[in-house]
């Protein structure tokens, strides 16, 4: 049986480029229940849906990363298929750390992986791959408001012994 192409994966699922953030998305899901402001924490500012998911796909196109960003929400990776995708969070202590999404669960690979809110986070194909399809989740759920960018210069700030991996996961000039 042959392996599915990206290019298959983008047209079943009807997936399109993800401005700003990178890879290639379709929002699957999003609650037509609302949560109000006044019964969400105070890091949000207006009302929310319950919660949201959506697909995100990844290429071995050198541009095909998700470049660094923070949500005030916890986001939940799934991974679906193909080949192992390199998780990076920026931590609040001035750490970092890597998970590898992918199938191999018996190597430390997660098929499963929650964000926690307000950590920086970006993410590419381990070297070698072709693609990888996988999902997030979020509850309450994903607004465009949420979505905050990195700035590269900021980071490389906050971050100095991460300056390499902040410049490999940021679109802009050097």
């Amino acid at each position: 049986m042959p392996r599915i192409t990206a290019e298959e994966i983008i047209e079943l699922l009807d997936l399109e480029p993800l401005t700003g953030e990178g890879g290639i998305y379709r929002q699957s899901y999003r609650s037509k229940d609302i949560l109000l402001p006044s019964s969400l924490p105070a890091r949000y500012h207006s009302g929310k849906p319950a919660g949201t998911a959506i697909y995100f796909l990844l290429t071995n196109h050198p541009d095909s990363f998700s470049a660094l960003h923070r949500l005030p929400t916890d986001e939940i990776y799934h991974f679906y298929l193909g080949d192992p995708v390199a998780l990076t969070l920026l931590l609040p202590d001035g750490g970092s750390r890597e998970v590898i999404l992918g199938p191999e669960i018996f190597s430390r690979q997660h098929v499963q992986y929650v964000v926690p809110a307000e950590v920086w986070q970006g993410s590419r194909l381990v070297s070698g791959g072709e693609f990888a399809l996988m999902g997030t989740t979020m509850a309450p759920g994903y607004t465009d408001e949420d979505f905050d960018l990195a700035s590269r210069e900021a980071l490389i700030a906050a971050y100095p012994d991460q300056a390499a991996l902040v410049r490999s996961l940021t679109r802009g000039e050097d």
